[in-house]
């Protein structure tokens, strides 16, 4: 970075007449002292918001880079996170604390001068994560922590901005790297209509969760991954954009998940060949090609073949913006699109309906300590109130739900998969995941076991030997 700023100072002296009055080459030193300096008191004041996150886990052993199912170890890895409510609330990546067994906060002590930090550790509770935006909420036991704050609208960032990363790569606590902003909008998959900040920040291994932060001190984002063939920084790193850290941090700290929305659209992109075989004036944008029967759309007077030109006020070229708007949107809240069907252009307001659940959404209600079933390789939980919602056109009013197949379980896993409902073993009511454990136990290996299980509306056995 000095040397960068120290070029463009020579090259204005030596080409730039008009802007040579106003940076001297004898100007050179302070101006690069002021900005020194200005990086410096960020960092005085961002840091102690910032913290180092400790986790202890299990994960699957590895040989020869492929996993030994049903081989476990005890692991520990380090991340980052932000402080965001002077109560003790943090926000950190989802995949830094996922399964984690103990999680040990590292916050930065008041006192501190450049030869010495001193920290105080906290255990930290999970109140909530999401996978999809690969966002958690922390909380530990304190008051009166220094906090920062988010950028209002993360959509006002710039191409060419300086930012700065925050964080504790490689395990290295309260490190700062200074960079620009790459892309302000860069989307990684076709399939996946979350955008991300990209940046040239040096970001590492234990940078995951820490600050993106912009000059004035604001959270623009949480780094979150790399892109690398080395496995270090390679300058191409990303961060989730506050607008969509904000709503999820709020989501989960209200009800320890995320009320996903829809609006009941199949939205499509215009082209030429669309446009010319249906006689539109456009040979680009976005229609409508499906709306879903007694969806929000629907209940809007939305209609196939209306074309989409903004969402809230902001253009719509391409139909994964116009997923993307609504997946940043909740259950209960609304939105307002501008259509234009024929000749005509006109507003609709569309309420956000709870998007249905997927059985592998019964993974967030289950931990890997509270609710393994390890003889079976499946994480399982009993069928009730919480579990219901999402399963619920489940034929009976008891049994014991699979909610996922932790990876290094794989092996010992007879057949079932997320979504499943255990009602007997051995034709004995499987009634709870307390009784699923009881009635295992009591097995020994080798025993024929016979699971009646509901999948997809239907009963059927999985049957096999115990191992």
């Amino acid at each position: 970075m000095t040397w960068t700023v120290g070029v463009s100072v020579v090259a204005v002296a030596m080409f730039g007449h008009s802007l040579d009055a106003q940076i001297r080459p004898q100007d050179a030193p302070r101006t690069l002292a002021q900005f020194s300096a200005s990086i410096e008191e960020l960092a005085r004041a961002s840091s102690p918001a910032v913290v180092q996150i400790s986790v202890r886990g299990r994960a699957p052993l590895a040989e020869g880079g492929m996993q030994r199912a049903g081989f476990v170890a005890d692991q520990q890895a380090t991340g980052s996170g932000v402080i965001v409510d002077p109560d003790g609330y943090i926000v950190t990546n989802a995949h830094v604390v996922i399964d984690a067994r103990h999680i040990d906060v590292s916050v930065i002590d008041g006192g501190q001068s450049d030869q010495l930090v001193r920290h105080k550790h906290f255990p930290a509770a999970t109140v909530g994560l999401d996978r999809e935006t690969d966002l958690a909420v922390l909380k530990i036991e304190a008051q009166g922590l220094p906090t920062l704050s988010f950028l209002d609208d993360s959509e006002s960032l710039k191409q060419g901005q300086l930012v700065i990363a925050l964080g504790s790569p490689l395990g290295l606590d309260n490190s700062l790297t200074v960079g620009f902003v790459s892309a302000p909008v860069r989307r990684l998959s076709p399939d996946n209509p979350t955008f991300y900040i990209q940046t040239d920040a040096p970001i590492n291994p234990g940078n995951s969760g820490g600050p993106l932060l912009d000059t004035a001190g604001r959270v623009a984002g949480i780094n979150t991954m790399i892109m690398s063939q080395s496995g270090g920084s390679e300058g191409v790193g990303f961060a989730i954009p506050s607008n969509i850290v904000k709503r999820t941090y709020q989501g989960l700290r209200k009800d320890g998940r995320i009320r996903r929305g829809t609006i009941g659209v199949i939205p499509q992109d215009i082209t030429p060949t669309l446009a010319s075989a249906l006689g539109l004036d456009r040979d680009s944008g976005v229609i409508l090609s499906d709306i879903v029967p007694q969806g929000a759309a629907e209940t809007a007077g939305l209609e196939p073949g209306d074309i989409v030109l903004a969402v809230d006020g902001k253009p719509i070229d391409r139909s994964h913006q116009l997923m993307a708007v609504v997946s940043q949107h909740v259950f209960g809240e609304e939105i307002t699109i501008d259509i234009e069907r024929g000749k005509e252009r006109f507003k609709k307001t569309v309420a956000i309906l709870a998007r249905p659940r997927l059985p592998e959404d019964l993974e967030e209600l289950a931990s890997r300590d509270a609710h393994l079933v390890r003889r079976l390789g499946v994480l399982a939980l009993t069928l009730d109130e919480k579990v219901t919602p999402i399963l619920p056109d489940v034929r009976r009013l008891y049994g014991v739900a699979v909610a996922g197949v932790p990876a290094e379980f794989v092996g010992l896993n007879p057949g079932l998969i997320a979504g499943d409902v255990i009602y007997e073993l051995n034709g004995s009511r499987m009634g709870t995941f307390e009784a699923l454990l009881a009635a295992l136990d009591g097995k020994k290996t080798g025993d024929p076991i016979a699971l009646l299980v509901e999948r997809s509306g239907q009963l059927i056995y999985v049957s096999f030997e115990l191992e």
